[in-house]
């Protein structure tokens, strides 16, 4: 069974472009608070490389990537405080 994740925010990122797709996910991040879990939904390619990679550079944890089988991607990430 597929482990289950309280989502508190979302954010697509699916219509911009690098490097807008990780800045609109650090704004996401940065609005929410410590352990909440954010889910960015974000296209193949460029995204799924570097979001996951620079979330991570920021502290973030990420708990899951999801390959929805339709040249999406859906990012799990834990908010890490300072």
């Amino acid at each position: 069974m597929a482990e289950e994740f309280k989502i508190d925010e979302t954010v697509d990122i699916t219509n911009v472009v690098c490097p807008v797709t990780f800045v609109k996910t650090k704004v996401a991040l940065e609005e929410m608070d410590d352990g909440q879990i954010l889910s960015v939904h974000m296209k193949d390619g460029e995204p799924v490389q570097n979001v996951p990679r620079s979330v991570k550079e920021e502290g973030h944890k990420i708990l899951k990537l999801i390959d929805n089988g339709d040249g999406t991607y859906d990012l799990i990430v834990r908010k890490v405080g300072d």
